[in-house]
């Protein structure tokens, strides 16, 4: 069993992601991976298919491998027809170079992110050497394609080690029958390189028992049910593990030849039709799929049953499931696939009789000693690979955080990719241990949610929480309180984890800041994530939806899933990030069958699709806005003399089973001269906090006088305070642009704004 050196150029650019790639054979893709020892392992199981697929393939003949930076210039061209365009400016690039010897003691130098290799004689001309490839590959681009050769934020020197088994060289799955489409559209789940993607069944030994017994002697078809992250795959892996290795063994007197290596073959009803595009194309390749495991008594593994009567030409009677479902009933085929709940139902629904054709193995949830169990082995088998230290109560703190926010997602599930996670930091941080601070910091980057609600020994004030919502929301005093109260009531964990977080519906007029409070309420909820610039406004974490758009026969519908049957837009930013507020606009002007589809979601916190997919809404802030009664307001300019009541107008429009599900009707009245002018001021200070004075340290000073200037020209009773949004940028914005433009030396001074006689902004 020879072993083979690769040297390897790993680079890291500035999203934070790694690329890996040979020094010395461009022909082999690059790897990309959120971790250099991701993109590593990927180029390195590239490299042992490739031995194992190709025995005549290249061992590595680069010696003594040195990384330099090599450091050019670059003038972009433009080309039209015959005639160059230089640019005027140079860019300045920076490159990796890796030099050393080959077996036959030639120098050689590698440029891998230029898709350069070149050899040379004297070591004193290898930077001029290089500099002259690096510019015959770069020279006559146009800026557009240099950017493409960034130089990476860092790069460093790898080596693969690969132990090439040459006896089962070209053996593997080719070994036998052919089988050609079998090894296009679905991967051996006996290989341990596929193996390696899936997390043990720990705590699974009855279920994979069973499973085992069902495969094995009773020949049986199999649907793994439970819902998503309860382990389905990693228990079918664990079994087909048993069975294989079980078969190895009693097959090691016979012929090489007549047995084949692996029988179960993992795919997914999209892969089955993948490139068939004519009448009987994807037909004709599941008959020679069934052929091709005829031939090694195989079974195919579907990583989702529900994919199978979704993929086809049509509907569910002319699905693959519904080609696949005669053979099942002859026992020509057996299968094993996996699914939820849910999506069983959704199958006896769309196809009658397919479920009936297999055995149900349910996955119960994990109790709280097995899920404790499951993250303790988990951080055991961490801190042996990796050399890595867990420090006591991280995976009691992990348990907690999921238990407590996750409730409806079940175990292991996501807390297996979490602690991996957080074993991968550690790696890429060369740090030794973990502890539950970096617990906290990593559930805190992944939810948004800050670490006062992570904490139960951090208090929180009410009068804080609401002096908060009160600085960003003027004169709404009571719609404050409510916000407040949803803040403390999560915070101390009373809120029902069988419902959204909060149900609100705000009424009131238009322009008097129902919008605003909803993004007040993502801030203050969800706006520590991922992205760590506070003076956002958290807009990723606020999904908004205008229902005025969902007033048609086909509503519903659209607002569940697209024209593809795929899930719409809306539904998929709540499945990518759960921890969010999702506002309906004018939710009035609705089709009824919405409010049918969102009773669910108000009551139960999840909506199930036809497909029997679940969307969990049980992390969200459900807001809606109204402006029902709004047109019975008798104000008249800035005196409040008569206000209607929009919990009677919702009461009346709503049914009361729709009615009831809301936790609160916040009402939000019309603004009166001394909150505009509040509000006006605030404008006014978000202006001097932009970046454009920022940049020149600029303090913007106003009057009084200007307040009631533009007061004066920008409100509307009607329209609330946007007219003024838009009279502040029109009469301010746009002429303290024009004047900064004019005077670019001016720095560190204060500005004094007001308007002259005519309406003009004046600067002082």
């Amino acid at each position: 069993m020879p072993t083979y050196r690769f040297p390897v150029l790993v680079w890291e650019d500035y999203s934070g992601y790694f690329t890996a790639r040979l020094v010395e054979d461009m022909d082999l893709p690059a790897a990309f991976g959120e971790t250099a020892p991701d993109a590593i392992y990927q180029l390195k199981e590239l490299l042992d298919w490739s031995f194992q697929k190709f025995p005549w393939f290249s061992t590595p003949d680069f010696n003594d491998p040195k990384l330099i930076q090599l450091r050019l210039e670059v003038r972009p061209e433009y080309h039209t027809g015959d005639r160059i365009y230089p640019c005027d400016e140079i860019v300045a690039l920076r490159a990796p170079c890796v030099h050393g010897r080959n077996s036959a003691g030639l120098l050689v130098c590698s440029l891998p992110t230029l898709d350069t290799t070149f050899f040379y004689t004297e070591p004193q001309k290898l930077k001029d050497l290089a500099t002259h490839y690096a510019r015959e590959e770069l020279g006559g681009k146009n800026p557009a394609s240099l950017s493409l050769y960034l130089q990476p934020r860092q790069a460093e020197l790898a080596e693969i080690t690969l132990h090439v088994n040459t006896r089962e060289s070209d053996s593997g799955w080719n070994a036998g029958p052919s089988l050609e489409v079998l090894g296009s559209i679905a991967e051996p789940l006996g290989d341990k390189r596929l193996r390696r993607r899936f997390s043990r069944a720990w705590e699974r030994e009855s279920e994979v028992a069973d499973l085992v017994r069902r495969i094995g002697r009773e020949k049986a078809n199999v649907i793994i049910a439970g819902e998503s992250g309860a382990g389905k795959t990693s228990v079918l892996v664990e079994a087909v593990r048993q069975i294989e290795q079980q078969s190895e063994q009693e097959s090691e007197g016979d012929d090489a030849g007549s047995s084949v290596k692996f029988k179960h073959w993992l795919t997914s009803g999209a892969r089955l039709i993948a490139g068939m595009q004519y009448l009987g194309e994807w037909e004709a390749r599941c008959e020679q799929v069934i052929e091709e495991l005829a031939e090694i008594n195989g079974v195919l593994c579907l990583e989702n049953v529900l994919d199978l009567i979704r993929a086809g030409t049509g509907g569910a009677s002319q699905s693959v499931a519904m080609f696949f479902m005669p053979y099942l009933q002859r026992g020509e085929m057996r299968m094993i696939a996996e699914a939820t709940t849910a999506e069983i139902d959704a199958c006896r629904r769309l196809l009658p009789g397919f479920v009936d054709l297999f055995q149900i193995l349910k996955l119960e949830p994990f109790g709280r000693q097995e899920a404790n169990t499951v993250l303790n082995r988990m951080a055991t088998n961490h801190a042996r690979n990796h050399r890595i230290e867990f420090a006591e109560g991280v995976t009691a703190m992990i348990h907690r955080l999921f238990n407590r926010f996750l409730p409806y997602q079940m175990f292991p599930g996501k807390s297996v990719a979490f602690i991996n996670d957080l074993a991968d930091c550690a790696v890429r941080s060369q740090s030794s241990s973990i502890a539950t601070s970096d617990v906290i910091a990593q559930f805190v980057r992944q939810t948004g949610l800050p670490e006062m609600f992570l904490r139960d020994e951090v208090p929180l004030d009410y009068v804080s929480v609401l002096e908060t919502f009160r600085k960003q929301v003027i004169g709404q005093e009571g719609a404050c309180e409510t916000a407040a109260h949803l803040v403390t009531t999560f915070k101390a964990g009373l809120n029902d984890p069988n419902r959204p977080l909060g149900v609100l519906l705000f009424c009131g007029p238009t322009g008097v800041g129902k919008t605003e409070l909803a993004r007040a309420v993502a801030r203050y909820f969800f706006g520590h994530g991922e992205q760590s610039n506070p003076a956002a406004a958290r807009d990723d974490r606020l999904v908004r939806l205008d229902l005025s758009e969902y007033a048609g026969w086909d509503a519903a519908q659209r607002l569940l899933s697209g024209p593809d049957g795929e899930p719409s837009e809306f539904i998929k930013k709540v499945r990518q990030q759960p921890f969010c507020v999702v506002l309906f606009d004018e939710i009035e002007k609705a089709d009824s069958a919405v409010f049918d589809v969102l009773l669910s979601v108000f009551d139960e916190g999840r909506l199930t699709d036809r497909y029997g997919r679940v969307t969990t809404f049980r992390s969200a802030v459900i807001i809606m806005t109204s402006n029902l009664g709004a047109d019975k307001l008798e104000n008249i300019g800035f005196e409040s003399k008569g206000s209607p009541s929009y919990s009677r107008e919702a009461m009346n429009f709503f049914r009361p089973e729709f009615f009831n599900r809301i936790d609160a009707i916040v009402q939000f009245n019309s603004l009166s001269k001394e909150m505009m002018r509040q509000i006006t001021a605030k404008e006014l200070g978000e202006i001097a906090a932009r970046e454009g004075l920022q940049r020149n340290n600029l303090r913007l000073v106003w009057s009084e006088d200007l307040i009631e200037r533009l007061i004066k020209s920008g409100f509307d009773q009607r329209y609330g305070a946007r007219p003024l949004q838009r009279t502040i940028e029109t009469l301010v914005v746009a002429p303290l642009a024009r004047h900064l433009l004019a005077n670019p030396d001016l720095k560190n001074s204060v500005m004094r704004i007001s308007l002259d006689g005519d309406g003009n902004l004046e600067v002082l």
